[in-house]
């Protein structure tokens, strides 16, 4: 197996969060992007480096579909702000790292990796999903903010709170 590399010029990785709370008829579920990254697989594993402060909003979701007008572009820039000055705090902390052994085979078309994920400077264990869907590699985790030290954003005094897990859809080519 040669290596095999991938951006965003060759893929996308998505963030989706969820909202909770008293008042989450306000709020907005997300969909995000990572706007760079770079995902390497090779004899050895997989490495994915993220940058933190690239996450964009695309648009709000409303039960579980898109809604793209239902931001203006001022909230999707504070939201944006937000997360990369409070939550993902990237100036400090400016990549988001996973490393993996070669995955588990689940089936001919599924598989599981076992793998580190560096997030704050805190490392964690964490499995993901990799599924074929024709062509595509589609790669799902779910990841529990508080294990890495990130306290999910509340907001109107804890009435209104994104919940602790983020799931994340990194979608490539299938390696040959």
């Amino acid at each position: 197996m040669k290596a095999a590399r991938f951006d965003a010029s060759s893929a996308e990785c998505l963030v989706f969060t969820r909202k909770s709370g008293l008042l989450a008829g306000v709020g907005h579920d997300l969909k995000l992007r990572v706007e760079r990254f770079e995902v390497v697989i090779d004899p050895d594993g997989l490495r994915g480096r993220f940058d933190s402060a690239s996450l964009r909003v695309i648009c709000a979701r409303v039960g579980g579909q898109d809604a793209p007008g239902a931001l203006a572009e001022r909230d999707r820039r504070e939201i944006e702000a937000t997360i990369i000055r409070e939550v993902l705090d990237a100036r400090r902390h400016p990549w988001i790292e996973f490393l993996a052994d070669l995955p588990v085979l689940a089936g001919p078309d599924d598989a599981r990796l076992e793998g580190l994920l560096a997030i704050l400077g805190r490392e964690r264990r964490q499995t993901i999903s990799v599924r074929r869907e024709g062509d595509r590699a589609v790669v799902e985790a779910s990841i529990h903010q508080p294990e890495f030290g990130i306290r999910p954003y509340t907001a109107m005094l804890g009435a209104l709170r994104v919940r602790p897990d983020v799931g994340v859809r990194l979608t490539t080519p299938w390696p040959e």
